[in-house]
């Protein structure tokens, strides 16, 4: 029998940690939106710092020549897009410290479910990874291929770590009344989350494309940006319908069968309203000058829109399994 405390312990870090991983994911959009990806231009110290300086006088005069010489050209200490790099990078350790508490928390299921303990493991692993290719990262001068990898690699985190902490209250999630839901629905799920991975790595080509001219325009004038939107940016705006409409059906479906007080009902509406959000940020992005906040915050809901999606699923097929 699984020590209840020990068991609300490892749940409470998992959710814990599930929400600094979002956390590290708004950071990281606030860091690229502002152009900062290269404000520490070394790993894992900044500038050959633990603490990063303050004020360019605290560096070599040379330093530029340095950092040149480690293929890094136009290098320029600029304070603000540091500390900023540098603040995503301890929310990143602090994200591992979480994750390494949340495996150690998981020895209790051992015995009872190897598997939660297993998975544990290896999402600490993968976050190990991350932090290796959040180096690469920066030493590849920021490569947009790269950049994709360290973000789709934060999505599979996430979505192993709900599973995780979704599979430790299997008993309360079977007890979820889902009879009215068809196999139909488990499928239109399916294609929605993968409906929404092919609109997320759109996404990071979007914004691949939209680097480049912010960096051709020096970060500011964000006005013009549109006028030189790739073809790509009108094909992820316009899916985005297509996602809204299915996911829309999704919540539909349990709404005809769910009352109030299920919890496939109530996510299915957390899932609706971020898609909405998503949409919001999105038409700001296109019609308001490409406010910088707005950037960050459209990426951070693409993430918790699949993260929703993925704990519908667990919840569905817990649910469904128990009521065959």
């Amino acid at each position: 029998m699984i020590d209840s405390i020990a068991a609300t312990r490892f749940r409470r870090l998992g959710i814990l940690t599930i929400v600094a991983v979002y956390c590290v994911i708004l950071a990281g959009g606030i860091v690229r939106a502002s152009g900062a990806g290269m404000g520490c231009p070394d790993w894992p110290t900044c500038f050959g710092q633990w603490i990063p300086p303050t004020h360019e006088s605290q560096l070599p005069a040379n330093y530029q020549q340095i950092y040149a010489a480690r293929g890094y050209e136009n290098t320029a200490f600029n304070p603000v897009k540091t500390w900023t790099e540098y603040s995503n990078r301890l929310i990143g350790a602090s994200t591992g410290f979480l994750v390494l508490l949340t495996a150690w928390a998981s020895r209790i299921y051992r015995r009872h479910d190897p598997g939660i303990f297993i998975l544990s493991l290896f999402v600490l692993g993968l976050v190990g990874f991350q932090g290796w290719l959040g180096s690469a990262v920066v030493a590849s001068n920021l490569k947009p291929l790269m950049i994709t990898l360290h973000m789709l690699l934060a999505l599979l985190i996430v979505a192993l770590l709900i599973y995780g902490i979704a599979r430790s209250q299997k008993p309360l999630l079977s007890q979820i009344d889902s009879h009215g839901l068809t196999v139909r629905f488990d499928t239109v799920l399916k294609i929605a989350m993968a409906m929404s991975l092919l609109q997320i790595v759109m996404g990071t080509q979007v914004r691949e494309s939209i680097d480049f001219i912010a960096h051709q325009h020096g970060y500011i004038d964000r006005q013009y940006w549109r006028d030189s939107f790739p073809v790509i940016f009108y094909v992820h705006r316009s899916f985005s319908s297509l996602i809204l409409f299915t996911n829309l059906w999704l919540v539909w479906q349990i709404r005809r069968q769910a009352d109030s007080s299920n919890l496939l009902l109530k996510t299915g509406y957390a899932l609706a309203g971020l898609i909405v959000i998503a949409i919001l940020a999105g038409v700001s992005l296109d019609r308001l000058g490409f406010p910088a906040m707005a950037q960050p915050i459209h990426l951070l809901m693409a993430n918790l829109i699949f993260g929703a999606q993925c704990f519908l699923l667990v919840c569905r097929r817990y649910s469904a399994t128990a009521q065959a």
